[in-house]
């Protein structure tokens, strides 16, 4: 924003005979060698689930110029090389964009009347010829038990120092969606915008190809904009709506941005927070989320959402989504509210802290929503003092990753270090009365990680500001 409003600023002043030169603007920064050109083979492929991801799923691509339509072909995954004798042609949309890296087109494309529980597999087209045939498993029509892999803010390091966390997270195997609480790339002065976006769909890879993925906005999703009267505001991004094909049964105004997956057991809510804060967008995602949490026949409930409701880095929670959505969450029985935007790790159970829940919890009191912030990439805030008592357990200057076991009466729910350690853990067993216990996992933990004056957690400089 700083930098939109001085470029407004002195495009607008008149010029002085007398005045010094205007020295040229910083250029952005830039991926080393520039290899995020479009080239004719497609890339940049991710799939998104539809709202029901048992008959649906959707993909986005980009290619150079020379193709000019969306084109891909899918089958029934069969064990030998003959793909494409059953193949069927789908089409979609395409959208240009001129970027840094130069011109190119972005295709979606929606694959509809699949069947539940099956393997297909699918290609997609670049000027060139076809990409690789990649697989993906559309959801069961019933509760199944799965996994997920919960990511909070990639923004900064992407490919240097988030991809190694993501790709950790990967391997633990058996991962059936990704979540993303975003802020996935940084799209300030870090890095120019799309070379952002080519480093979040390296990170990620064939991965990113073969399991939805369900994004929420970040801030940093959006651009800072100066209005015609001088004040400040944001609007999205132009890669958001490009590079996911999202199921669209969000609200309006930000269809866009919010919507929902109902996925073997589990609703997973998406909301965006950005646009309920800065751009009126609260008491509709309001009315929407208690509707469409009412509505819900699944056995799990998850909401996420950028902008945490209580805070571990910042001065304050953020006040306005916790008067208008907390009672929501507890009125509606959710199970899990993942976020990120704070750049540190927080499990919160209980508003009153860690010692009113630890008794209440051994006096036999059941859990309601637990509140989970985590980060992915390298940019690191400091702990605030509320982060001393309030969560059950936090962590500083520490890249991590969630993974969650969903079973029909049970959450397994383990937080991860960048190399793979146990950080955090617990269960949400759901009893018989239809209402959740947390149990703490009985495996040792490693120490609370954080700076001491400024050394790191693992020794070296802090790399944890203050917020």
């Amino acid at each position: 924003m700083r930098r939109v409003l001085l470029a407004a600023l002195l495009l607008s002043a008149p010029a002085a005979a007398d005045s010094a030169p205007q020295s040229a603007p910083l250029p952005v920064p830039r991926s080393p060698g520039t290899p995020y050109a479009a080239k004719s083979l497609p890339d940049r492929i991710v799939l998104t689930a539809a709202a029901d991801p048992a008959r649906g799923m959707a993909v986005a691509f980009r290619t150079d110029r020379a193709q000019a339509t969306a084109e891909a072909e899918i089958a029934v995954a069969v064990d030998g090389p003959t793909l494409e004798r059953q193949a069927r042609r789908v089409t979609g949309t395409t959208r240009p964009i001129d970027s840094a890296n130069g011109p190119a087109n972005y295709h979606q494309l929606r694959f509809t009347g699949l069947q539940p529980g099956q393997v297909y597999a699918y290609r997609v087209k670049g000027s060139a010829g076809w990409s690789e045939w990649l697989q993906f498993r559309t959801a069961a029509d019933r509760f199944r038990p799965f996994r997920f892999l919960y990511l909070g803010d990639t923004q900064n390091g992407i490919l240097t120092y988030a991809a190694r966390v993501i790709r950790q997270g990967l391997a633990a195997g058996q991962i059936a969606l990704t979540v993303h609480a975003g802020d996935l790339v940084a799209q300030r002065d870090d890095l120019d915008h799309d070379d952002e976006w080519g480093e979040w769909t390296q990170a990620g890879g064939y991965n990113y190809a073969q399991v939805p993925q369900l994004p929420a906005t970040g801030n940093h999703e959006y651009v800072d904009v100066a209005l015609p009267d001088g004040r400040e505001s944001r609007r999205l991004g132009p890669y958001w709506p490009l590079q996911f094909a999202l199921p669209g049964n969000g609200v309006a105004p930000v269809k866009a941005t919010t919507y929902f997956v109902d996925y073997q057991g589990v609703r997973f809510v998406v909301l965006d927070g950005t646009a309920a804060l800065d751009l009126g967008a609260l008491d509709a995602q309001t009315q929407w989320l208690d509707a469409t949490l009412a509505a819900s026949k699944a056995r799990w409930n998850v909401v996420l959402f950028h902008q945490p409701i209580f805070t571990c880095a910042r001065p304050q929670d953020t006040e306005e989504l916790k008067a208008a959505w907390k009672p929501v969450f507890d009125r509606r029985r959710v199970d899990l509210v993942l976020q990120g935007h704070d750049h540190c790790y927080s499990r919160l159970t209980a508003e009153a802290g860690r010692d009113a829940g630890r008794a209440a919890r051994a006096g036999g009191a059941t859990q309601g929503p637990v509140y989970l912030v985590s980060v992915t990439g390298s940019k690191m805030y400091g702990l605030n003092d509320r982060a001393r008592t309030q969560p059950d357990r936090t962590a500083e200057a520490t890249e991590l990753y969630q993974i969650v076991d969903v079973e029909a009466d049970r959450l397994k729910f383990r937080t991860y270090t960048a190399s793979g350690r146990i950080y955090d853990g617990f269960d949400l067993e759901r009893g018989a009365d239809g209402r959740n216990r947390l149990r703490e996992i009985a495996e040792p933990l490693p120490p609370v990680r954080t700076c001491t004056g400024a050394t790191g957690p693992d020794g070296g400089a802090c790399v944890a500001r203050g917020k």
